[in-house]
């Protein structure tokens, strides 16, 4: 990191490692009719592999990390893409939509990568008779620090 830097940066980027080192604890997570293996980074979908983009399977491990959390387009491209490459907000709603096409049920009517109005997006993980309907390791308890301009 070159000098200077703000305090708020260095605590961004200390974070971002440590959600990087807790993504490694997550094995296999359910949701709907899918499954995502990050060890072998692989989606299956109803039995079937589904190929992602480097890009989409990061999305996906980003919104898993940070479920039922309204995220922000700049979390998101801080949080996926980071704060070396410029990536322009719109690029995740094109992500969004690939992303959607290949693991919602109705991608018009989305269950699991939801809108959220004004905001951005928010990854949804249902409840089935008061257990989790994904089973995953525990996530942070506050969404990621946003870009600042500047």
């Amino acid at each position: 990191m070159t000098k200077p830097f703000s305090i708020k940066e260095l605590m961004a980027r200390a974070e971002a490692l440590l959600r990087r080192r807790r993504a490694g604890e997550h094995r296999k997570v359910r949701f709907g009719d899918c499954e995502m293996d990050f060890d072998a980074g692989r989606l299956a979908r109803a039995g079937r592999e589904v190929e992602l983009s480097p890009t989409e399977s990061a999305l996906l491990r980003f919104f898993i990390e940070h479920s039922n959390h309204a995220l922000t387009r700049d979390q998101i491209l801080d949080g996926v893409w980071g704060y070396d490459r410029y990536v322009i907000p719109r690029s995740v709603d094109r992500f969004v939509t690939t992303l959607r096409a290949k693991i919602e049920p109705d991608p018009e009517n989305p269950r699991f990568v939801r809108t959220v109005r004004e905001i951005g997006y928010r990854f949804e993980l249902e409840e089935e008779n008061g257990s989790a309907a994904a089973r995953r390791e525990p996530k942070a308890d506050k969404p990621p620090a946003g870009r600042r301009n500047g």
